[in-house]
């Protein structure tokens, strides 16, 4: 498994922007597909966005495409959520994991049964 910190949350007005960050100490972090999940109040969680490792493929659920933009920086070791144009039902944790991609499904999973702390994200109408 791949323990990350997850930062950027907090509340945000309709159509308004935020920048979640992953951040990792793990040595295999850069070798690891990541993504986003989001989990609404009383729901279950969902794939948002993923990256593959080299950060050369992304995948976007229909939900979010151009709004959201998944990006990752090897150096800092960090994969980040910049969000734009915020809905009300963009509201919930979101969660940064490791993931298993196939391409030709254009579908993300978690790769390993364990969720960190996530990031709560309110957006108010």
């Amino acid at each position: 498994q791949v323990q990350v910190v997850e930062s950027g949350g907090g509340l945000a007005q309709a159509v308004g922007s935020l920048r979640l960050s992953c951040t990792s100490t793990s040595p295999a972090f850069n070798n690891y597909h990541m993504g986003w999940f989001h989990q609404p109040p009383g729901k279950e969680r969902d794939a948002v966005s993923c990256i593959t490792w080299s950060g050369g493929n992304t995948i976007y659920a229909d939900s979010v495409k151009g709004r959201f933009t998944i990006s990752r920086d090897e150096a800092k070791k960090a994969v980040y959520l910049q969000m734009n144009s915020l809905k009300p039902d963009d509201t919930g944790m979101y969660y940064c994991v490791a993931v298993g991609i196939d391409l030709e499904l254009n579908r993300c999973s978690p790769r390993f049964r364990y969720w960190d702390q996530g990031t709560q994200v309110t957006v108010s109408a």
